[in-house]
């Protein structure tokens, strides 16, 4: 494997570790990840839950609470590459990213809609670097365009997701098995969007959704992609913020358990069935209120369940109140492993695919 840049930042390994909420990938997790040479990255959604002690404004909390889980990834590592996941689609973006530039993470990474202003926060001595997710190259050139006419300002990477990743999808219901829309056929697309400005930036362009061995960094990078996000994988590692239940639902899973459901906030979205999920399909769950108003297109009058409160208790482990997002791959992890052990498997994998292509 060979390194990768993105903008003055040097990534050992290729890999980007996925923003996973509510509460999934935090510091632990995300230290760790950046520790073996890729991004670390945590994610913003949720954390005005877990850190609640600290103020019931739910805001408040949140700010706080990014912050504290960028300085304690920061003390676990000294000199890796620590990312924070923010959706376009929370209430709080603007918070969100606001605080991660100024607490100096060394990425945004921003998808869950088109984040059109996110160059707007910067300052003029800014070190963090912007990277979008999107679902296709429309997308990207939109984002592209909008953020150099008004900005002057180009992604420092884009990262493009696939229909076969875990939680929320950006593709509609009956585009998720459809071969027009998956990865292989969007990422070259999205990289040639990316090479249209290659005179000016380079854009190097990560690929995610259903990448789970390092044979499969392999064939994508084939594709075009300079290296891979992957979520999924990194949930059954000792270093997972989450717990225990919650990994042990990906290690009990069968791939018939994984399936797609439809969120309260208007997106399909990839889920370990459970009885909770059971419940939902039946009618009979309804929500107390809306705790949070953490997203902007959840109408809690009409949600059969509040989101928000269905993937905390899944962090915390109470499997009977809420559920685990995850990619089409979970049912493939068999074990708890240490992040390190993580990433010697990936580079093996990868260098046995690369091997036998030579043989």
């Amino acid at each position: 494997m060979k390194s990768i840049k993105i903008g003055n930042l040097t990534l050992r390994v290729p890999v980007i570790q996925g923003g996973m909420g509510v509460g999934i990938s935090l510091s632990g997790l995300a230290a760790a990840v950046a520790n073996e040479g890729g991004v670390g990255v945590i994610s913003s959604a949720g954390l005005g839950l877990l850190y609640k002690n600290f103020s019931t404004d739910y805001l408040k909390a949140s700010i706080y609470g990014l912050k504290e889980e960028i300085r304690k990834a920061r003390e676990k590592s000294k000199e890796g590459v620590i990312g924070v996941n923010v959706m376009v689609a929370m209430s709080n973006f603007a918070d969100m990213v606001k605080t991660a530039i100024q607490e100096k993470a060394d990425i945004i990474f921003s998808g869950a809609g088109l984040p059109l202003d996110m160059p707007s926060f910067l300052q003029k001595d800014s070190t963090t670097k912007l990277v979008p997710i999107v679902s296709s190259a429309r997308a990207a050139k939109i984002i592209c365009q909008k953020w150099k006419s008004i900005y002057n300002y180009l992604p420092d990477a884009i990262v493009v997701e696939g229909p076969k990743a875990g939680g929320h999808l950006g593709y509609k219901k009956e585009h998720i098995d459809d071969a027009n829309f998956a990865l292989e056929k969007t990422l070259p697309e999205v990289v040639k969007v990316a090479e249209e400005y290659k005179m000016e930036k380079e854009i190097p362009v990560f690929a995610a959704g259903g990448i789970y061995t390092g044979e499969d960094m392999s064939r994508i990078m084939e594709l075009g992609a300079a290296g891979v996000q992957m979520g999924t994988r990194f949930v059954t590692t000792q270093e997972c913020d989450a717990s225990e239940a919650f990994k042990q639902t990906y290690i009990d899973a069968e791939e018939k358990d994984i399936e797609i459901i439809q969120s309260p906030v208007g997106m399909p979205g990839r889920a370990i069935w459970n009885s909770f999920i059971q419940r939902v399909k039946e009618g009979k769950t309804q929500p107390k209120g809306c705790p949070c108003h953490c997203i902007k297109t959840c109408d809690s009058t009409k949600s059969p369940y509040c989101i928000i409160m269905a993937l905390y208790n899944a962090f915390k482990g109470n499997m009977d109140r809420g559920y685990a997002f995850a990619g089409s791959n979970a049912f493939k992890a068999k074990s708890i492993v240490s992040v390190k052990d993580l990433f010697s498997s990936l580079k093996k994998e990868y260098e046995d695919y690369q091997s036998r292509k030579k043989a």
